[in-house]
């Protein structure tokens, strides 16, 4: 098969995938491309979970890590009983949940399909309390909740691989596959095609994850301490230009979080 063929093949597929593989993110109506299996990328995501807690140590901290454990199943049960009530699907279908909280002094979070969600230590001094976690608990539920890493690897897979399907291409290239796996979920993020999504993905997950908070009876206003305090504690030395940057600069964050504030009280239900 000659180049112009082939060209036209891949065009044809991409084409196919825009058209089939555009869903709609609930609450924002975002319409965005996913043509990944829920059950393929869940699987991957338990075996890149199960690999990461093997070479990294549970924290033995009891008191903190239920904290960790009750937070983060008061926002997954608060968006359950929303998705049953208001949607007409579940998007945790399936989900195996664990929140954990792991010795790393670096002040990180990350939650993968499936339900894989995971604290780190350095974290918590940050947070401070358990309405400062509930911000970062919510802002990472959101990025599952609305599918951004399936998102991206779509993307992924419709420009470097053609807009090959996801099983096939683990059969035929799976060490391409995998590293297209890690980048989606936040590892390898670069200028140019993918960041200008992964910043709509930031953005994405901020209202979201303030609205979740407030579901679950945290007052959303806390997201903006929050964020005043990893501001202070970077003092701005490590965070790059903006144009650089998956994530806004703090000043953006904070004033669009500002913004956000209204349409969160509206969710909000204080705990009793």
């Amino acid at each position: 098969m000659d180049a112009t063929k082939t060209s036209v093949l891949i065009l044809l597929a991409g084409l196919s995938f825009l058209v089939a593989g555009c869903g709609e993110v609930g609450i924002t109506g975002r319409r965005q491309l996913n043509f990944v299996p829920d059950s393929v990328i869940n699987s991957m995501s338990v075996q890149q979970f199960s690999q990461f807690m093997s070479e990294n140590k549970a924290s033995g901290d009891v008191q903190k890590s239920e904290m960790v454990q009750r937070c983060g199943t008061r926002i997954q049960q608060a968006v359950d009983e929303y998705c049953r009530t208001y949607a007409d699907e579940d998007p945790f279908e399936g989900y195996e949940w664990e929140f954990n909280l792991v010795e790393n002094d670096a002040v990180n979070a990350f939650a993968m399909p499936g339900g894989k969600v995971v604290i780190y230590t350095g974290l918590l001094p940050v947070a401070q309390n358990e309405a400062g976690l509930a911000v970062v608990m919510g802002h990472e539920i959101a990025h599952i909740f609305a599918k951004h890493g399936a998102e991206r690897m779509s993307q992924g897979l419709l420009v470097q691989m053609g807009g090959i399907a996801l099983d096939y291409a683990l059969k035929e290239k799976p060490e391409a596959t995998r590293n297209l796996f890690m980048t989606s979920y936040g590892l390898g993020a670069q200028v140019g095609f993918a960041l200008p999504y992964s910043r709509l993905h930031e953005n994405e997950a901020d209202r979201l994850g303030l609205i979740f908070m407030a579901m679950a009876g945290y007052d959303p206003h806390e997201a903006v301490t929050f964020w005043e305090r990893m501001a202070a504690k970077s003092d701005g030395s490590s965070h790059p230009p903006e144009i650089l940057s998956t994530h806004p600069v703090y000043d953006t964050r904070i004033d669009n979080i500002k913004n956000l504030m209204p349409e969160a009280m509206e969710y909000y239900k204080p705990l009793r």
